[in-house]
């Protein structure tokens, strides 16, 4: 069995948060913030807005663009880090919303890295007689991010995508993957409280343990190395020179990694999709959200070859090289 790309759609809240708000907030300015990530504005979800929410207008949206009804949907994938809840997953919400009735509905947790690992499952369940996959990239970063903290607060923004997975008798899209994880680094980027290890407490919520804390620079040079290894392993197993490759949709991160990889991949700017700038960091949506655009914008072609590469918490890392 082979799989193919049907469709894809994404969806972001209507409130904008930007970069001259966050200068009321917070000891920053809008050059800072633009010099050192790129972001202008990102997306933020309103207070009654859960993943699921935004996981269930993308998903519509995708299947609006192939033309099916949830009803033939097999399998639903959420790839979050900001489920609605520890349990039930953010999957078995979208299913039961979206009117996809006993199919296969899971959560993965990969970080940022999340959407490329989902359309690895995916592609293995196609392998296994599954048809329709539902891959879903979401993530409501707003809600764990600490907006006394300048560092990070003006990183994160909100958002989802969806990408329906087919099975086809014709090439396969998904030509080659690669992916790898390290733990060693974990304490660099984290959410300390609300687990097994620091369960929620007066004291866990005082010492503000349940938002994100980062390292940033540290991070940024493991993101850099492990970005680029990605794409060179990824393109090596399918003998795809990176001179061939059409389009780059990394991980919208920061803007000096997004440059940093392309440089040492030797990827001209022009082959790489940038909208950080309105969107900032949206975790395992950042890719679909691009991917999408990409798509509606006409960036990517029927035939071109789409390289997509992200690196995310856990450390988590890898690639997937797409033919559209």
């Amino acid at each position: 069995m082979k799989t193919s790309l049907a469709a894809i759609g994404s969806y972001t809240p209507e409130k904008i948060l930007t970069n001259a708000d966050f200068e009321k907030m917070v000891d920053t300015s809008d050059e800072w913030i633009r010099t050192r990530s790129g972001i202008r504005e990102r997306h933020i979800a309103a207070d009654d807005q859960a993943t699921s929410d935004l996981s269930v207008i993308a998903s519509k949206r995708a299947l609006e663009a192939a033309h099916l009804s949830p009803k033939h949907v097999q399998a639903i994938i959420v790839a979050t880090a900001t489920p609605d809840m520890l349990f039930p997953s953010t999957a078995c919400l979208v299913q039961t919303r979206i009117g996809a009735p006993h199919v296969i509905s899971f959560d993965i947790s990969a970080g940022c890295t999340g959407f490329l690992y989902g359309l690895a499952i995916a592609e293995s369940l196609v392998k296994s007689g599954y048809d329709n996959i539902l891959v879903i990239g979401a993530d409501t970063l707003s809600k764990i991010t600490d907006y006394t903290d300048r560092t990070t607060c003006v990183l994160f923004g909100d958002g989802a995508g969806a990408a329906l997975i087919k099975r086809t008798e014709l090439e396969d899209c998904i030509l080659s993957s690669y992916f790898a994880a390290d733990g060693s680094s974990w304490q660099l980027l984290q959410q300390p409280g609300g687990g097994s290890r620091i369960p929620a407490s007066h004291d866990s919520v005082d010492k503000r343990l349940h938002y994100i804390k980062m390292q940033g620079n540290e991070v940024f040079k493991l993101a850099v190395r492990a970005m680029s290894e990605a794409a060179l392993k990824t393109l090596k197993k399918a003998s795809i020179s990176t001179s061939q490759i059409d389009l780059l949709i990394p991980h919208q991160a920061n803007i000096r990694i997004i440059e940093a990889s392309a440089k040492r991949l030797h990827i001209p700017a022009e082959k790489v999709l940038v909208n950080l700038d309105r969107y900032g960091n949206t975790s395992a949506a950042s890719i679909p959200i691009a991917l999408d655009q990409a798509i509606r914008e006409g960036r990517a072609k029927k035939g071109d070859l789409i390289l997509m590469i992200a690196f995310g918490a856990g450390f988590t890392w890898g690639g997937v090289l797409l033919r559209y």
